[in-house]
Order: structure tokens, then sequence, then C-alpha cells
């Protein structure tokens, strides 16, 4: 499908030619490999080698990733939220915008959104339920009810097995599929913006991603994340579809040869389509870091048949700080009840 180009700083050479992408730091140089966590975010945004790019993470300001892209962090850092929850907006003046993952009821976050959208919202999109996303959404509609103009609150309706604090009823549900245009009218630009539906089940039952099929992007919430893998907590959460999820991810890289993926949590992941260090490699990267966890811990629950949940997990995951193992006891819940599946 063609695209249209939004980069930024539109690409002369490949990336390959390039082993560092430099940004500032600090209001220093900063250098990273590609294994690094801020490296895609640089080659989306500096194509040509450039140093540009800030990479501070601010929650006051919209950061411009693509003409057609702005990401606003709220200010909810923590162990679960790494930097912050990542809102974007998609869209340009001429179309106006779509707001992906509002983040938490935070007034002035929300304030920044509508304003950065110059108050033209179309559609409030959330990713999924849980209260690091979906909470915004009714303030920010009601923001911009007040100045005339009503969008739509959309997503999947959150299921049964969810946590009370991801009760979420959007006002239409997206369907697997469903395409969101947003598009100039009466103007003599031909700008569209489309998103694509993609259910992701595996971190919540009701989880989505979006590709935006003009450029080549996926705006993966929680499914994929830059700097850590996302926690799959049952009964809400299920690994047999998180991995499946994966899959259709990776296949709608190849379908729309995505670059880059826009994460809820962390920088951009990824680099321009066909290099090593791309989006479909950083998904199959995850599934088998998944993976490879998994025959792990089929190997202590081998080794200790008598053992607990807690002994289960202070050997399957030793390479991780013990103040994070209750957080690791989520997604081992999540591994041992599919390798008991597969194996009954």
């Amino acid at each position: 499908m063609p695209r249209s180009s939004q980069l930024v700083h539109p690409p002369r050479q490949s990336t390959s030619a390039l082993a560092q992408r430099a940004g500032w730091l600090g209001g220093k140089e900063a250098r990273y490999l590609a294994h690094e966590a801020p490296f895609g975010e640089l080659a989306l945004t500096c194509p040509d080698g450039q140093m540009l790019h800030h990479l501070d993470w601010v929650t006051d300001q919209p950061v411009l990733l693509l003409k057609n892209v702005q990401r606003l962090t709220a200010p909810n850092p923590g162990v679960m939220t790494g930097p912050g929850t990542n809102s974007y907006l998609v869209g340009d003046p001429d179309t106006g915008y779509a707001a992906i993952d509002p983040g938490p009821a935070d007034l002035e976050h929300l304030d920044r959104l509508w304003r950065a959208a110059g108050g033209n919202i179309r559609h409030i999109i959330c990713t999924h339920s849980h209260p690091d996303h979906s909470p915004g959404a009714a303030p920010l509609q009601a923001l911009c009810e007040q100045h005339g103009h009503k969008p739509p609150i959309l997503g999947l309706a959150s299921h049964a097995t969810a946590r009370a604090h991801s009760a979420f009823t959007p006002d239409r549900e997206l369907t697997h599929g469903e395409r969101l245009v947003l598009a100039s009218h009466g103007l003599p630009s031909d700008i569209t913006h489309t998103l694509r539906v993609v259910h992701t089940p595996g971190h919540a039952a009701n989880h989505l991603c979006l590709v935006l099929e003009e450029d080549g992007l996926l705006f993966s919430g929680d499914h994929v994340l830059n700097g850590s893998t996302t926690v799959i907590d049952p009964p809400d959460g299920n690994m047999n579809d998180y991995l499946s999820s994966l899959d259709a991810l990776i296949a709608a890289c190849e379908q729309d040869q995505i670059n880059f993926i826009f994460p809820a949590h962390g920088y951009v992941l990824g680099n321009v389509w066909g290099e090593p260090h791309d989006a479909r490699a950083c998904i199959s990267h995850l599934k088998a870091h998944r993976l490879k966890r998994e025959a792990k811990i089929l190997k202590v629950m081998q080794q200790h048949p008598e053992g607990s949940m807690d002994d289960w997990v202070s050997h399957a995951y030793d390479d991780v700080p013990p103040r994070l193992w209750p957080v690791a006891m989520r997604s081992l819940l999540a591994h041992v009840e599919r390798i008991r599946s597969l194996t009954s």
C-alpha cells in the first residue's frame, strides 16, 4: 500500500550505514547502538543520522515524532508504567486527530492533549481498559464537548475477568479489521490517516493494537513495550492468547511493511523496513524471549514438582531482582497455565 510521506526528515540513506544513533539527553550528546532502547526512536526522527531529537521524558509538552504523530507522556511514572503512559495524537489540523490511550484521569494531561490537537479530536481510542490507559477517556470527551464537539470513545469493553479498576465500556466497540479514517474535507489535499484495528488479547482480554496503514506504523498499547516485557495476569491475561497475538502482529508487519512500533510505555521501537533491527525482528525477539522463559519455567517445574509458586518464581526468575518477583508471579502463573494446557 502506498505511503503518505509523513516523516519529519525523509530518509535518504539506509540505516545499515549508521552503526550508532545520536540524540540529546540531559542536555548532552548521547549515542546508542541498535540493541539499545532509544535507537529506534532516533532512526525514526533522524533517519539520516542528524542529532536533532531530545530523548528526555517530558510531560508538559507534546513530542513530535512524525508530522502526523505526537506523543504526550502522562505524569504517572512507576515500576509498572516506566516513564509514564504514552498518549498519542494521530492526524493533522486538516483531518482532525485520533487520541490513542488518553491515560489516567489527569486533567492537566488531558488539557495538554486537547490543546495539542487544537481542540479537534475526532476519536478517543483505548487500546485496553487498564487504569493507566482508559480512565482519561471520559473526562477528555467532556472537555471536547465543552467546546462544541463530542468525539466517541472507542475500544473493546472489559470482560468479566477484568479487575474492578479496569471496568470499561466504550461508546462503540471496535471490530477486528475495522478501519477508522481521518480525512480532509473540501480541501485540495487528499491526505488520509487510516487506523486499522487488530484485536490482540493476551495482556488483557479486550486489548487491541492499531496499524497506521499509510505510514507502516503500529500502535502496540501494552502488547509490545520498549525495555520490558508486559505482564500477563490471569484470568484476564492469557499466555496462549498473548503468543497468538504476537503472531498476528508479525503478520501485520508483513502485510503493511511496518517499520516502527509506538508502545504505550517507552521509546519508539524498530527501524527502516528490511534492516536487521526492524519491527518484525522486535516482535520475533519478544516471542523468543517468552518461549525461552517458558522453557526455563518448565524445567523448574520438573525439577521441583512439589514446589510452590513462590519456589518456582525464585528459580525461574533468578535473573530478576527479588523486589519484582510479585509482579513476575503473575506471568509465571500464565506460563504455568499454558504449560499445563499443552501437557494435559
